[in-house]
């Protein structure tokens, strides 16, 4: 299970979370992931299901991997 207060599935290597963030398709699948691990379901199915709502998801994870080095919003 992911470890709350890290990055993509519980990776503490910034610059990996960062290339992975940056990547749409890796940033879609292993944030919805890891939204769902860390008790988020809904905001991750959302984010598989529904494109508008992956493409902020996409956007906050960058800017959150960026500033706070986590996933900071529903994750």
């Amino acid at each position: 299970m992911a470890k709350s207060g890290k990055g993509y599935l519980g990776l503490d290597n910034w610059v990996l979370n960062v290339i992975l963030a940056i990547i749409p398709v890796t940033s879609w699948l292993l944030g919805a992931i890891t939204r769902i691990l860390r008790g988020h379901v809904i905001a991750g199915i959302l984010q598989l299901i529904i494109p508008p709502v992956a493409l902020f998801f996409w956007i906050t994870d960058i800017i959150g991997v960026l500033t706070k080095k986590d996933l900071w919003f529903f994750a």
